[in-house]
């Protein structure tokens, strides 16, 4: 599916080294306004270092990163986050001695202007209002990452960086999670998402990104894909960059 229009952020030819080895090389897509973006891949595959970088926590190697139509690859990450681009990261990173609305209130410190309030995260989340006192180590881990997630929609954020919403968690509890997506998309928001769970990011995205160790190996929407070539992609099966479906260019892979 080719999507007209500008895109809210364009990831170019992005290579990224740990030291001496490289995490990502010359990855590059486009997401557009309004659009679930899923990052999938196994382990190691350079998912988490592919959302950190768009935030501004990794610096690459070559390649661009652009918002809105600007070069945002130099910029701070601070900087990044109050034009925009806000990160939920693995494992939450709560502050755990703060209070449920201290935490929100860390998020709401350097807002953009927009409706997401803490108390419009009480009403995503009404079980948060009574709870709004107490200290987030006290909380499951369903529930802190939903503060996780409500510390980073006050920040009024246009895109939203999920990296690995389920891991840890049962079930149910994402399933609950997953739930409000539609919620927050209403809002206008774009979501960059890093899911390990296949079948989970297959149902909630526009599009899919498949990396093995650092290179892409699949792009498109996941009605493009069938099982068999997720499956390729996703365990090497396949040569990373390869045309999977019949009749794909490099624009519309890309799109």
């Amino acid at each position: 599916m080719t999507v007209n229009g500008t895109p809210l952020l364009e990831v170019g030819e992005l290579t990224v080294h740990h030291g001496q080895l490289k995490a990502l090389d010359r990855v590059s897509f486009r997401v557009f306004l309004g659009e679930v973006y899923a990052l999938i891949g196994a382990n190691g595959a350079g998912k988490s270092t592919l959302l950190r970088t768009i935030a501004g926590l990794h610096h690459p190697t070559e390649g661009t990163i652009r918002y809105d139509g600007k070069d945002v690859t130099g910029l701070r990450p601070e900087r990044r986050a109050t034009a925009g681009i806000v990160m939920v990261p693995e494992g939450r990173r709560l502050f755990p001695s703060l209070t449920l609305e201290e935490n929100l209130q860390v998020g709401a410190s350097y807002a953009r202007a927009g409706e997401w309030t803490i108390e419009r995260v009480y009403e995503l989340f009404p079980w948060m209002r009574e709870r709004r006192r107490q200290r987030t180590e006290q909380m499951s881990g369903g529930e802190q990452q939903s503060v996780a997630i409500g510390r980073a929609l006050v920040a009024n954020p246009r895109i939203l960086l999920l990296d690995e919403l389920s891991l840890g968690l049962a079930p149910v509890v994402v399933q609950r999670i997953y739930a409000m997506l539609p919620q927050i998309l209403g809002t206008g928001l774009t979501v960059v998402l890093v899911e390990q769970d296949v079948s989970q990011a297959l149902r909630v995205a526009s599009h899919i990104h498949c990396l093995l160790e650092g290179r892409t190996t699949l792009q498109g929407t996941p009605a493009d894909a069938t099982a068999a070539e997720v499956e390729a992609a996703y365990f090497g099966l396949a040569t990373a960059g390869e045309d999977l479906w019949p009749g794909s260019t490099p624009s519309s892979r890309a799109s």
